[in-house]
């Protein structure tokens, strides 16, 4: 199985432009709460809990975080509980709210992630490897905890492997 650094950096060589960092801040979350709206039915609840594909989605995504990392596992599967509380409650709505939202916030995401990607000048990381959907929002994550100042070892070990970031601009990069 591969470390915590080999996900990171293979996915970090394909998000080394800040604007694309930030674009993903604001889809991958966007996209995974979609992805537990849209799999919260069919579902039922039994004794409190909302029993659906989401909750077997965040279940396996959240050991596989575990398994990499525990202090970002744990945060990890707290970030895809509230996931699954905002997808059982749409769940719970009329179609069209529980459709609509969904549907919205994933479409709206993977605008935001493409024009990120833009910026970039490469494909998402998931187009060469299916991983990247799983890794992005892990990412997104390890990214804030290296703006809070966090992690140093973790943060300095992948830009060994992937590069540091950077912003394009027309012909020159900063």
């Amino acid at each position: 199985m591969k470390s915590l650094v080999d996900h990171l950096s293979q996915y970090a060589e394909y998000h080394r432009d800040r604007r694309n960092i930030f674009s993903h801040f604001i889809g991958i979350p966007m996209i995974v709460v979609a992805v537990a709206v849209l799999l919260s039915r069919p579902g039922l609840e039994v004794a409190g809990l909302w029993l659906s594909p989401a909750l077997l989605t965040a279940l396996a995504a959240g050991l596989f975080y575990l398994r990499l990392d525990l202090r970002f596992g744990l945060l990890m599967s707290a970030l895809l509980a509230l996931c699954l509380w905002a997808g059982m409650a749409l769940a719970q709505a009329g179609t069209a709210a529980w459709l609509g939202g969904g549907l919205g916030l994933f479409v709206v995401g993977w605008v935001i992630q493409f024009i990120g990607h833009y910026y970039e000048g490469r494909k998402p990381a998931f187009v060469d490897d299916l991983m990247g959907l799983v890794v992005g929002p892990l990412f997104v994550v390890a990214e804030l905890a290296f703006l809070c100042g966090l992690r140093h070892e973790l943060r300095e070990a992948v830009e060994r492997r992937a590069g540091p970031t950077r912003i394009r601009q027309k012909n020159a990069i900063v």
